[in-house]
């Protein structure tokens, strides 16, 4: 959890603006929920690792006997959390509200949350969010929308070369049963594949062995890994039927892929490219897994070439609402990694064109500065009250580094701001 500092808040805000304009621009409105949300709901088995991760909130009035008395159960201590993602408290939002709500609805979520991990860079225990999410909609359209929004709103960042891989968790299951993995060790080997970017397709087939799978499956994924490593796409499959099948085994369902390319040409004509040529930045990765367990279709991952780690992901997660509503009601995400992305975006000019420091004396009388300042405000400048120092360069620089591009100085009795003489800094 951190403190930001004037420029560095000023950057995030700037960053921010752009991705909730573009989200705006693509019909999404922005709607707020509770940062904490009831235990059983962070902890209902719908959000993978991160409800290990979540911070609990110790109920109100227990005493001493309370607490040792539930030592040995520490739910029965708890009854609120503070939410480790956005999705599931849309998913109770749009339980709570969907009377209200149009039958499709396109939902931005920029807000914090929290999870207790053990920090690194570009891993924090409070960090920001950026979700849009449609609910009601089971058609690929749902998808491609997310996704042209994405690659819009990476474009209004200046972030050129991001690309988003997707796959299919139904593909994920029909791969597995092809090569022989029983369904109750499934998704131990997905666990195993997910590492396939960085331990190589020999230390997965290492790694499957050691988990104890069947051998002729291990041999099976062994000699698709060998034949993809040989062809000449390797791993860049474009979101093409060709591209998509040349990446599977024989006998993948037909309608799974025929939605991955319903998005891959939906896309590419929202850019204005053929949806072969190269030029659509997506990828079909046939072994993107993404970690939630509750993803039940399409998933996706943000990919950079300037880093190594994703910088947003998402999917496609049917089966979550109905859980709040008693009614299975189609739903797709995709969230946006802030900590990380805002660390690419290009420095920007954050200074305003009119921004001054009003430098003066001690014995300026309030009321009178307060007149300047006001009538230079009205003017529409950015206006900040300095009193003078010996080392007036010091404060100066510093008034710079902040943003401001102009100072004044004013005297005792200096209340017409029209005679100030104000001067450049810089």
């Amino acid at each position: 959890m951190r403190d930001f500092l004037p420029a560095d808040k000023a950057r995030r805000e700037r960053v921010l603006r752009t991705i909730r304009d573009r989200y705006r621009v693509h019909g999404f409105d922005e709607i707020e929920t509770p940062v904490m949300e009831d235990y059983d709901r962070l902890h209902a088995g719908i959000g993978g690792d991160n409800e290990k991760l979540a911070y609990n909130v110790l109920k109100r009035g227990l005493d001493a006997d309370a607490i040792r008395a539930a030592a040995d159960d520490p739910a029965s201590l708890t009854d609120l959390g503070l939410r480790y993602d956005l999705t599931v408290p849309l998913a109770r939002f749009y339980a709570s509200h969907r009377a209200e709500l149009p039958s499709v609805f396109r939902a931005v979520q920029i807000a914090p949350v929290w999870r207790a991990e053990r920090p690194q860079k570009g891993r924090y225990r409070q960090f920001l969010q950026c979700d849009i999410d449609i609910i009601g909609d089971a058609t690929s359209r749902a998808e491609s929308e997310l996704v042209t929004a994405t690659l819009d709103t990476l474009d209004a960042l200046g972030l050129a070369g991001g690309e988003v891989r997707i796959n299919d968790r139904r593909l994920l299951d029909a791969m597995l049963e092809a090569f022989g993995f029983p369904p109750a060790a499934r998704a131990g080997v997905l666990i195993t594949l997910d590492k396939l970017d960085k331990i190589g397709p020999e230390g997965v087939t290492v790694e499957l062995r050691e988990r104890g799978a069947d051998e002729a499956a291990v041999t099976a994924v062994a000699a698709h890994l060998a034949r993809l490593a040989a062809s000449d796409a390797g791993s860049d499959h474009a979101l093409t039927a060709s591209g998509i099948r040349a990446a599977l085994p024989d006998g993948m369902p037909d309608d799974v892929v025929a939605h991955l390319v319903g998005i891959g040409e939906a896309v590419a004509a929202a850019r204005g490219v053929g949806a072969g040529s190269g030029e659509v930045p997506l990828r079909f990765d046939p072994f993107l897994v993404r970690g939630m367990g509750y993803y039940t279709g399409t998933i996706f991952e943000l990919a950079h070439p300037a880093v190594s780690y994703s910088l947003g992901g998402g999917g496609r997660y049917d089966g979550m609402i109905g859980r709040f509503l008693g009614q299975e009601v189609p739903a797709v995400g995709f969230s946006l990694g802030f900590e990380r992305l805002v660390d690419l975006v290009p420095a920007a000019d954050e200074t305003m064109a009119d921004a001054v420091v009003l430098v003066h004396d001690r014995d300026a009388s309030v009321g009178d500065l307060l007149a300047v300042k006001s009538a230079l405000v009205d003017r529409g400048a950015r206006v900040r009250l300095e009193q003078r120092t010996k080392n007036l360069k010091a404060l100066l620089e510093r008034a710079r580094a902040d943003g401001f591009t102009a100072f004044a100085t004013v005297a005792a009795g200096d209340r017409d701001a029209g005679k100030l003489e104000i001067k450049p800094l810089g």
